[in-house]
């Protein structure tokens, strides 16, 4: 049994589709399973044996012959199911190279001809998880699936052990809560105000001088990152903005090493859960917690803007915004820290 499961989209997204991955490996223990996803993704599944990536380059996905050429090298290897989770005109060239007895992906009236299967939305509410599991329905009629709706990460001892040692230099100390923090995001619409992230931290801070906050982002974000620093008041030594982290993996070991995430919703807080590190999440205005913290339970939580007030009507983004108060975070805050991470 040969299995291609197609999912172009950035970290998050990613991760939210391996229970397509893990529900074929159980229920085909034998098949060879290969994951399609961008290059700077798979590093994140490097560790997890239930499945093979195959990447496609930016030089690749941005030039229409190389990557028509590199799906039909792909496809030469004659899957016998193809699930197309991202269903664009982009992703369906798997299908039409394909002759997979069965090749599924989402329903749109205007495509998806290659599609042996279309499978329209449920008119129920389904988190990101079971919209990718919902694709499999088709197959229930051949076997007997066995779901699974677990995302799960993996870290080596030595990864772990590398930044542990990192960690300590810098001077943390691993007897003190250690709370990773995203006070940035890669686009803009998604930052909570840095004025009020700073404030939120602040009181955070006031009230459990141990805690040890790690901020991470990129070099372009570092400024931003220094700014909310200054913002915090005079416990600014509780924050650390030397951590490197150089690459996925990196991110990935300094997560496990934490005791809880808070901040910015985005792939970060996705690894979170996956390593089931506790995590708490500013979602931005128009995004949806329940959709995408899957069965996160009282350990893996967030708010969102329409939890205050579910008209926005006339209001700025940033008003929307700040409809999220820093009181309500440091509350919210330390409902789960006290529960999960304190020490």
């Amino acid at each position: 049994m040969k299995i291609l499961v197609v999912r172009f989209k950035q970290m998050g997204d990613a991760i939210l589709a391996t229970p397509v991955c893990n529900t074929f490996r159980k229920t085909f223990p034998d098949a060879e399973i290969d994951f399609v996803c961008y290059e700077h993704v798979a590093p994140i599944f490097k560790e997890d044996k239930n499945f093979n990536t195959i990447t496609i380059t930016d030089k690749v996905k941005n030039n229409a012959f190389r990557y028509l050429w590199e799906v039909w090298k792909i496809t030469r290897k004659k899957y016998d199911i193809i699930i197309d989770l991202v269903s664009t005109p982009k992703s369906e060239w798997f299908t039409l190279f394909s002759g997979a007895k069965y090749r599924i992906g989402r329903y749109n009236k205007k495509r998806g001809f290659t599609y042996t299967h279309k499978i329209k939305g449920s008119y129920e509410f389904k988190n990101e998880v079971e919209k990718g599991l919902e694709l499999l329905k088709p197959l229930e009629k051949e076997y007997n699936l066995k779901y699974d709706t677990n995302f799960r990460l993996y870290v080596t001892d030595e990864e772990k052990e590398n930044m542990k040692k990192q960690m300590l230099e810098k001077g943390i100390d691993f007897t003190k809560p250690i709370v990773l923090c995203s006070v940035t995001a890669k686009h803009s619409f998604k930052i909570y105000p840095l004025d009020k992230m700073g404030e939120t931290l602040g009181k955070i801070l006031e009230k459990n001088q141990n805690i040890q906050m790690i901020f991470f982002g990129t070099s372009e974000q570092k400024s931003d990152m220094e700014k909310v620093k200054s913002m915090v008041g005079e416990n600014q030594n509780n924050i650390f903005t030397n951590i490197e982290t150089k690459s996925v993996r990196d991110l990935l070991a300094l997560i496990s090493n934490s005791d809880m995430y808070f901040g910015n919703e985005g792939g970060a807080r996705h690894m979170a859960q996956g390593l089931d590190i506790p995590s708490f999440a500013v979602f931005w205005p128009k995004s949806d917690v329940k959709c995408w913290i899957p069965w996160g339970g009282e350990k893996h939580r967030g708010i969102i803007s329409s939890d205050i007030q579910e008209d926005y009507g006339d209001m700025s983004w940033e008003e929307i915004f700040n409809l999220i108060t820093p009181e309500m975070l440091v509350k919210e805050f330390y409902r789960t820290f006290d529960k999960f991470a304190k020490k």
